[in-house]
């Protein structure tokens, strides 16, 4: 077990940094009565000795800290700390610094090269006396009161808790996914009930079942009509209106009551009937007051995943990806088969075919489309998700241009299919999205005059503004090249003048070319007879001479 000298206590309220005065051996350290001083302050208070005290400034230092602290790293604020009350370790005095966390401890011996850090997993000296701190910190640290650190710990660790799970009130889609799993269960208890009321009300009123068939309006029906006996023609119009002013449905509702063969039921019985009837109902009547929240919640959170592919089926996306942001960083072939996971994992491992189609077959556009297009339009419904739950994820205001663009994009799609019409370019449709919500909020044209000044529209992306003025800048260029070459007016002027630059930057290719070869050619010339004059200085004997005397001696 190695000593320590400094010990280092984070805590809600700031940095502490304390010297050791006092601290056991190996072995006094595992005896009871050392045990036991750690948790008696008069005992502890003569072992540590307050060095410093940072205090945080406010809530955000505190909780920047507290982020760092939790990654292992090392702020600012902290290493400042310690280069102030730490000393400088020499050949004979080291600085050993006892520290709660193993990364953060690394950090700091990374940061400082002179100081060694011990953490509770190394040291079991250094492990009892942070113990030790954090039970008397409250009484160690000078100005602070009873309870200061604690009201500090709870406000730390409500901030804590939120940014991790990046609370968001205009992104909150949690509750979507919670609309959406309640609507299910919702939907699967109330077929249910309804089967049920069916069946038990069935007993008393056996004909209604053949003349109503939705089960909200039985519920409803069976609730208005009790016993099957109190029912005259003065009931028409208050029958009628449960059955969506069907008069001819209400009268033979009222007819079938007449001559029904179903059995009577006592007092006690009919009034169990009716009350799970009315609860039936009211379990109908909240289904569908949960539907309207969800389609209202779709279109302030993911407006144009809503316009593109319906709220439901987003919803289900959304709920299944865990959140927009997730689904957002989605690649378009895996939101394809989101939900299909087991026939995924299936097909894989039965080396069979892949399914073309998750959550989105849902979607009245694969529907829609013919048995062979239905893995193609899949595929393309799957793109245009992918890109409206990005624009949804990262815009900053509600707007359903591009899902309504994405929408007809993917109907022109079905219409290529099926009749052959060529469909919008997406680049097009895009920026005709773009203009359509910059006048709806109220955007002048970036390259106009004077509208020189920086953009940041609510609900477009900086970029793509950038992209539309790049676009438009490059359009302009080309435009005023095209008027500075040529007069528009007169083709046949144009077309000769593009001729004969033409043909001018063909012969200046090629008087270049004839010049460049006139230059190498002299060139070579010229140190052909340079090395001639060496050899005739230096009294050798040329090689043209050497070639002549070779061929002379083969011909004799």
């Amino acid at each position: 077990m190695s000593t320590v000298n400094y010990l280092l206590h984070e805590s809600s309220v700031g940095y502490a940094v304390f010297t050791v005065k006092l601290q056991s051996d190996t072995v006094g350290a595992r005896l009871k009565e050392v045990q036991d001083s750690h948790a008696d302050l008069a005992k502890f208070g003569k072992m540590v000795q307050l060095v410093s005290f940072a205090p945080f400034q406010g809530a955000s230092q505190a909780l920047e800290n507290a982020n760092e602290v939790s990654e292992g790293l090392m702020s600012d604020y902290l290493r400042t700390v310690l280069e102030a009350n730490l000393p400088k370790a020499g050949k004979k005095s080291k600085v050993i610094l006892g520290v709660g966390d193993k990364n953060l401890a690394g950090s700091i011996k990374a940061g400082f090269s002179g100081i060694d850090c011990e953490t509770p997993e190394t040291s079991e000296l250094a492990g009892d006396l942070l113990r030790g701190l954090r039970l008397h910190a409250e009484k160690l640290l000078k100005g602070l009161q009873t309870g200061d650190i604690s009201r500090a710990q709870l406000g730390l660790g409500h901030a804590y808790s939120r940014a991790k799970v990046k609370f968001s009130v205009q992104k909150n889609d949690n509750h979507i996914i919670q609309a959406i799993a309640t609507i299910d269960h919702l939907d699967k208890a109330v077929n249910t009930f309804s089967m049920r009321v069916r069946e038990w009300y069935g007993w008393h009123f056996p004909e209604l079942v053949r003349i109503v068939s939705d089960n909200q309006q039985y519920a409803k029906c069976a609730l208005f009509i009790g016993d099957k006996k109190s029912l005259t023609e003065d009931s028409l119009h208050d029958l009628a209106r449960i059955v969506e002013d069907d008069e001819t449905i209400a009268r033979a509702i009222i007819e079938a009551a007449r001559i029904s063969m179903g059995q009577d039921l006592t007092e006690n019985d009919m009034e169990n009937v009716m009350l799970f009837a009315k609860r039936t109902a009211e379990l109908a009547a909240y289904r569908k007051t949960l539907g309207s929240y969800l389609v209202a919640k779709m279109g302030i959170v993911a407006p144009n995943l809503a316009a593109l592919i319906g709220e439901t089926v987003g919803a289900r996306l959304i709920s299944h990806a865990g959140s927009l942001t997730n689904l957002a960083k989605y690649p378009a072939s895996t939101v394809q088969i989101l939900g299909a996971e087991k026939a995924l994992f299936r097909a894989l491992k039965t080396k069979g075919n892949t399914p073309k189609y998750g959550l989105i077959y849902h979607s009245s556009f694969i529907g829609r489309a013919g048995a062979k297009n239905k893995g193609r339009i899949s595929r393309f419904l799957a793109n245009k998700a992918s890109i409206a739950s990005r624009i949804d994820n990262f815009s900053t205001q509600p707007t359903r241009r591009f899902g309504e663009a994405l929408r007809n994009q993917v109907e022109e799609r079905l219409r290529f299919y099926d009749e052959g019409v060529n469909p919008t370019k997406n680049a097009d449709a895009m920026t005709r999205a773009m203009d359509l919500t910059l006048a709806d909020i109220n955007i002048e044209d970036p390259t106009a005059d004077g509208a020189d000044e920086e953009i940041s529209a609510p609900g477009v992306t900086a970029k793509a503004v950038e992209q539309k003025q790049r676009k438009e800048k490059k359009s302009k260029s080309s435009k005023s090249a095209d008027v500075e070459m040529v007069d528009a007016d007169d083709e046949e002027a144009a077309k000769a003048a593009k001729k004969a630059a033409k043909k001018a930057k063909r012969l200046s290719s090629s008087a270049d070319a004839v010049d460049e070869d006139a230059v190498k050619a002299k060139l070579k010339k010229d140190a052909k007879e340079k090395r001639k004059s060496e050899v005739l200085a230096s009294g050798e004997v040329p090689d043209d001479q050497i070639k002549k005397k070779k061929k002379k001696s083969k011909s004799e």
